[in-house]
């Protein structure tokens, strides 16, 4: 997998700020999906090779997934992938709880007939991939619906630290939805969501999406415990 290095658009330094930028993205991705496991030390020299880079860039690439949590860093061992803390994620699943609320009662609000159409047609997407059992598409349309949910909500503040949140649990959420049973249960989830978002029961779709979040949060901490 080579990343694309496009002309600098601002010189050197600008091609550099892209390659980062790219260079995260890539790195994310290995690690949510569970390319890159939890626990594991990142292989260094196999992924420069792979993307085709230097160390330096990929060595600053994983101080920026350090802030995240998604690694951690150690002086003259290298990088390992944070293992998934069960207290952790109650914490990031606890104080998400709060912002889902938040976003119910002003998505159902403020949503103009179009944004429902678009909200709508992401759920139909749901739909067709629980009833195909891609899992992993599921879990990336379910990632995209409640991004647009936050970004709804009509607030850029809590959008900013709903997307913190979410990546901290996105890792966890691939794992789960290898389940059917909780894929299924998600679904009826937000099939709930939308009917209460299509009269605007701005009321009712906090209180879904509160106990949805709840739902998923003890789907994933009873998966992290008993690993």
């Amino acid at each position: 997998m080579m990343l694309d290095q496009p002309e600098p658009q601002d010189g050197a330094s600008g091609a550099a700020v892209d390659l980062h930028g790219r260079l995260i993205a890539a790195l994310r991705q290995k690690i949510v999906r569970g390319d890159l496991p939890a626990g594991v030390r990142v292989p260094e020299a196999h992924l420069c090779a792979q993307l085709d880079v230097s160390r330096t860039p990929l060595r600053e690439a994983l101080k920026a997934l350090s802030v995240e949590g998604l690694v951690r860093l150690r002086p003259n061992r290298g990088a390992v992938v944070t293992p998934l803390n069960s207290d952790d994620l109650a914490d990031v699943f606890e104080a998400k709880g709060v912002i889902e609320h938040f976003i119910g009662l002003n998505a159902a609000e403020k949503a103009t007939d179009q944004d429902l159409a678009s909200l709508q047609r992401l759920h139909d997407d749901l739909v067709a991939a629980e009833a195909a059992e891609t899992h992993e598409l599921y879990t990336e349309l379910n990632e995209a619906f409640h991004h647009r949910m936050a970004q709804l909500a009509g607030n850029r503040e809590v959008v900013s630290i709903y997307e913190r949140l979410q990546t901290k649990v996105l890792r966890a959420r691939y794992q789960v939805n290898d389940d059917p049973e909780r894929v299924k249960q998600s679904l009826e989830e937000h099939d709930g969501i939308m009917g209460a978002m299509r009269i605007r029961a701005r009321f009712d779709v906090a209180d879904r999406l509160v106990a949805h979040n709840a739902a998923t949060s003890q789907a994933i901490i009873e998966l992290v415990s008993d690993g």
